[in-house]
């Protein structure tokens, strides 16, 4: 197997892998202006560095209760041309790891099945490695968004 990047960061309280090549780049998240009539995990809009970017609420859009801060480290990505925002617990690390597919008997509950997408193994522990893009898209039931 062939080592990629991974930025290794906390959602949830879970420790997660995240591809490199989903990651433009890290950044702190200032203020958040709420938008009406958006998805539930949808945070709002925020400047950055003269563009503006959709902060997505990674805990909600997961379909766990919305994050209790106010935000702050995000990792954004460009999905179909446009940027997101997506608002981590915290970043740890970049390093070069090979990713596995899901051993066939994990069972991952809730949202955690819709972007989990494989694993990486760091100091003999495995990491879940999600989809920024799935993240985004927010929680699904029966294949259909939930807003």
């Amino acid at each position: 197997m062939t080592e990629q990047l991974f930025l290794i960061a906390q959602v949830a309280g879970r420790g997660v892998a995240i591809d490199s090549a989903q990651v433009e780049s890290v950044v702190d998240i200032g203020h958040v202006t709420p938008t009406p009539r958006v998805a539930r995990h949808i945070r709002g809009l925020a400047a950055l560095r003269s563009r503006v970017v959709t902060v997505v609420d990674a805990h909600a859009a997961l379909g766990l209760p919305p994050m209790g801060i106010a935000g702050s480290r995000a990792v954004i990505t460009v999905i179909d041309g446009h940027h997101y925002a997506v608002l981590v617990d915290s970043l740890q690390d970049v390093a070069a790891f090979s990713a596995a597919p899901l051993p066939s008997g994990i069972a991952l509950d809730g949202g955690w099945r819709q972007v989990g997408c494989g694993q990486v193994e760091r100091d003999g522990e495995p990491i879940l490695a999600i989809d920024l893009t799935a993240l985004v898209q927010g929680p699904l039931v029966d294949g259909v968004a939930v807003n």
